[in-house]
């Protein structure tokens, strides 16, 4: 079983934390599964800060909560190896570019009232995204599929997604399924827990999945036009990012709800604007937000919209990390949090298989794919240049075709 602990290596220096995460801040492109397969590059195979099954008890964790996953995964990994400090330090360095870059381009945004062209850059992104996805798949199978069990599961979990079935029913059905099989396991050997173990772990379940249901009654307050204030926007991006589960397009139906059909502070085209702009950046799609906050009441507003729709993944992730080592000493709960891993690993896959038909279109793009996947397997190339030359690819073809 793996055991978290702050002792199990040494710690790196904060400066090195500090450097990674601005690094992969400024690099890392490609949404959620894209940042979780550069961190798994980063912390396990170059620097070895973490094994591959405490990476996936770290990854397990995070989807259980509300949030940006690949936020609160360095925002995991910053505590484990650097304390709170760490944990600060970490997801503050990753999520600043992000929000320097967006804060530019709405400046632009609102100085000229459009954005640039950057179809062509996504357009070469998306194959190496891709790659990169598919490589960390490859180094997590192993570990997280530990046996014909947990493979059976990962593949019902795996279709069941593909078939659009909700991302967080099947980690905590995944997880259930595999504790009750492992307590089922040793009710019948001498000694055995008793079934309150697992009953706490569905209360706690169930808490989870329902609280955040509750609260997300009332995300957006008064309906109707309302006069723009500060207070209220950071209220509101404070309490989407803390029910928030699932990906950027979730994030897309929250604004709507909020700012454009109930309170009139955006137009539809001002909104898809945002979002595309979280898209294309590097770092967390959350900073949708940063722009959001600028073009409604300049750089302060900018400010107020980031700290608030973070400031949840901090809280979530001081209260939760130090819980993971408690979960793994019970056979039970660490038979739940590997079914979880199992359902992440599923939804990672799910989400390659998802993003490849819309980015493997073309003869052009499987090479890019292709040729990726071979320079990541074989000669070891960090991802990060790989994905800075396709954007520089993207956007220099328009300009000489």
């Amino acid at each position: 079983m793996s055991q978290l602990s702050h002792h199990e290596t040494e710690r790196p220096e904060l400066g090195a934390i500090i450097r990674l995460f601005l690094r992969l801040g400024c690099t890392a492109f490609g949404g959620p599964a894209a940042h979780i397969a550069m961190l798994q590059e980063e912390v396990v195979t170059r620097r070895k800060w973490l094994s591959e099954a405490q990476f996936l008890d770290l990854l397990g964790a995070t989807n259980l909560i509300p949030g940006p996953n690949s936020t609160e995964m360095a925002i995991h990994i910053g505590y484990l190896k650097g304390g709170y400090l760490g944990l600060i330090l970490a997801g503050a360095c990753f999520i600043l570019p992000a929000a320097v870059i967006v804060s530019i381009l709405a400046w632009g945004y609102v100085a000229f009232g459009s954005l640039p062209e950057v179809s062509g850059l996504l357009y070469a992104v998306k194959p190496v995204i891709i790659a990169v996805v598919a490589q960390a798949v490859c180094k997590l199978w192993r570990t997280a599929l530990k046996g014909p069990f947990l493979t059976t599961l990962a593949a019902f979990s795996c279709a069941l997604a593909l078939f659009g079935f909700n991302e967080l029913a099947l980690l905590f059905g995944s997880g259930m399924i595999a504790g009750l099989v492992r307590w089922g396991a040793l009710a019948r050997m001498p000694g055995a827990p008793r079934p309150n173990s697992l009953l706490v772990i569905f209360m706690l379940v169930l808490a989870l999945v329902v609280t955040p249901t509750i609260l997300s009654t009332n995300v957006f307050g008064v309906a109707g036009p309302v006069p723009f204030d500060k207070t209220d926007l950071f209220l509101f991006f404070l309490k989407i990012g803390s029910v928030l589960y699932g990906s950027g397009y979730v994030l897309l139906a929250f604004l709507r709800a909020g700012l454009v059909d109930n309170w009139s502070w955006l137009s539809e085209a001002q909104l898809l604007d945002a979002v595309a702009v979280g898209q294309v950046t590097p770092g967390p799609v959350f900073t949708t937000a940063t722009f959001v906050g600028y073009i409604l009441g300049g750089p302060t507003s900018a400010i107020l919209a980031t700290v608030a729709i973070f400031l949840p993944a901090f809280v979530f992730v001081a209260l939760s990390g130090p819980l993971i080592p408690l979960i793994r000493r019970s056979a039970v709960a660490g038979a739940f949090l590997d079914g979880v891993n199992a359902a992440s690993l599923a939804l990672m896959i799910a989400v390659t298989a998802q993003l490849g038909q819309s980015s493997l279109i073309d003869p052009f793009t499987i090479l890019v794919a292709a040729g990726s996947i071979v320079s990541l397997l074989r000669f070891q190339v960090n991802s990060a240049w790989l994905i800075l030359g396709a954007a520089m690819l993207g956007l220099i073809c328009p300009l000489i075709t």
